[in-house]
Formats: structure tokens, sequence, C-alpha cells
């Protein structure tokens, strides 16, 4: 193809001839919401890193789920905000915790709408950290058992998928085992397969509550330098049976999602995590940037790079746009 014969011009010339050689596209049903659920009540708390993002008790969450469904956005992925924190995180596995009461409303209100929860101890732990600490560190091994407690609780209450994200070693096989025993073969697990221990995730430890007391998570989530160890986490992950791979973060991390859609043919899930949603948000208050124009090619950027599904904290606003 040469010029002028070839003119690449000729199919962007309108709107409809766009949107005929279009290669990509981004659908509300390819969003998940993530909600963030407080015990109590009649409690909606904007979270001041997060603009248009809440904590909020059960009744004001089942609202925002049902516009969510609304808008087409078939999904909601929930993390919890406890009463009480104790060293073991006991609230996370408890049939009486908040996430175990959420899902029990979201689904006698939106039985429909498919709940995914979000497996891990952080936001549980007076210490902020994703397990059971010994020594100083994670006790890895320690913390698959309680984590297996923790997705059954999640899969009795209703739970449509689960989603471990806490990156313990060997935690796909402990959930597959737990949930298969115990009736529940038909539960999908969507893996946090390659979640690297990341500075954008600082907004949504004001959400969750769960800033570490002490240290960090680099010796459980990965090095951002690394990119070939991605695909051994991804290839553990599709041996223990999971269901769905993640990637977390998603937008610096592009290259790994293309790595991985490339290795597997596993629904893939890209996470655009609250930092990127923060940077966003700010940059638009300042008028540097078309807010719904930048947040929609973001979106579709990470639908291009390989991504299935996209959980994002702008799934309402996105689907608005989508639908309109």
């Amino acid at each position: 193809m040469n010029f002028p014969q070839y003119r690449a011009r000729r199919t962007r010339r309108s709107d409809s001839l766009r949107r005929m050689v279009r290669e990509t596209h981004l659908r509300p049903e390819d969003l998940i919401y993530p909600l963030f659920s407080a015990f109590g009540d009649n409690i909606r708390k904007e979270i001041p890193s997060m603009p248009g993002i809440y904590q909020q008790s059960i009744e004001h969450l089942v609202a925002e789920a049902r516009q969510a469904q609304e808008l087409g956005i078939g999904a909601v992925i929930l993390f919890g905000i406890p009463e009480h924190k104790d060293p073991l995180g006991q609230d996370a596995y408890s049939d009486a915790g908040i996430i175990q009461r959420t899902i029990r409303a979201l689904k006698a209100e939106l039985p429909q709408l498919t709940v995914i929860t979000d497996v891990c101890l952080c936001e549980y732990t007076d210490h902020g950290h994703c397990g059971v600490i010994c020594d100083g560190d994670v006790d890895n091994d320690a913390t698959l058992r309680l984590l297996a407690a923790e997705a059954l609780s999640h899969a009795r209450a209703g739970a449509d998928i689960v989603a471990p994200s806490d990156m313990m070693d060997g935690r796909i096989a402990a959930l597959r085992e737990a949930l298969d025993a115990n009736h529940f073969s038909h539960i999908p697990i969507m893996s946090y397969a390659v979640k690297y221990a990341s500075a954008y995730y600082g907004p949504f430890r004001d959400a969750a509550d769960s800033t570490p007391q002490f240290g960090d998570r680099r010796s459980y989530q990965m090095d951002p330098a690394n990119r070939r160890e991605a695909f051994r986490e991804a290839a553990l992950d599709v041996a223990e049976n999971a269901d769905f791979l993640m990637v977390k973060p998603a937008l610096a991390y592009l290259d790994i999602l293309r790595d991985i859609r490339e290795r597997s043919d596993l629904p893939l899930v890209a996470y655009n995590v609250s930092g990127e949603y923060s940077m966003l948000k700010a940059a638009a208050r300042q008028g540097w940037i078309d807010h719904d124009r930048v947040m929609l090619e973001t979106l579709l950027g990470m639908k291009r790079a390989g991504a299935d599904l996209i959980i994002t904290y702008h799934a309402l606003e996105a689907a608005r746009l989508l639908r309109s």
C-alpha cells in the first residue's frame, strides 16, 4: 500500500466511517464497579482522595449497585470496612461479617447482579497486612487457611465470584479445594494473578482503612521492575484452576496486560486502580484535561491491550457516557 493510491484518511472522514472500522469496543458490561461497605446505618462518607467514591452503609450501597445495574454494568466487587479489627481479621470470615451481610442484601434486592468479593485480610486486621503475622512478616501457609475460610463464607452468603487479592503462594489451590469440598464447585475464582507492590494504591488504603501499620507489602506483592515473573505468577494460577486472571495496576502495566493476554485464553481483568482514578480527577479539577475524553481513552487503552473486563471507579460515569 503506497500513497497516493492508498489514503488512510478515507475511513476517518465521518463518525459513521470511523465506527465501521473501529477495532476495539468499550461497553458498560465490560466494567466492574468497586463498592466499599461500611458497618453501621445511614453512612455515606466521601473518600477525600477519591472524589465521587464513598464508604457507605448497606442500604446506600445497594442503591448505588442498583444504579450500576440500570446503566448496564453487570458486576460489582465488594470491599469491607468492619466495626472491629483484630490481629487475625476475624470479621473477614465471619458469617455475620460486613461483607457477608452486604452480599445477602445485594442478592435479595438485585438477584441478577453479579457480586464479586475481594478475598483478603488487610481491611480486617489491626496491623493492615494481608495475612497472619509471624516474626514481623506474613506467614504464607497460616494465611491460606484463613483465606479459604473467608472465600467459603462469601460463597455461603451468595457471592457469585471470589477474588483473592492477597498474593500468598498457593492461594488459588487452597480456595478451590475449600470451595469444592463444600459444594461450591460452581463458584469461579478471579485471581489477582499479577499484582505489583505499587504506589498507585495510596487512595485505596484511605478508602479501605488498610494502610499497613508497619513495613510494607513488598515481601508478597510483585516488584514493579519485573516482567518475566508475571508469566510465572499467571501460569501458577492457571495450573491451580483460576477462572479469571487479573493485572493490577493497569495503566503503568499495559505491557504486562498484553503479555498475559498473549499467553492465556482465560478471561483477563485489568484493575484501573485508585491512584489512576485520583490523578485524572485532580487534573480535571485543575482544568488541565478533558475529563470524560481522557477517562474513556484510558479505559479503551486497557481493552486494546487485551483486557476483557475492567474494574474501575469510573464505571458509573463511563457507563452513562457510553449509553448517551
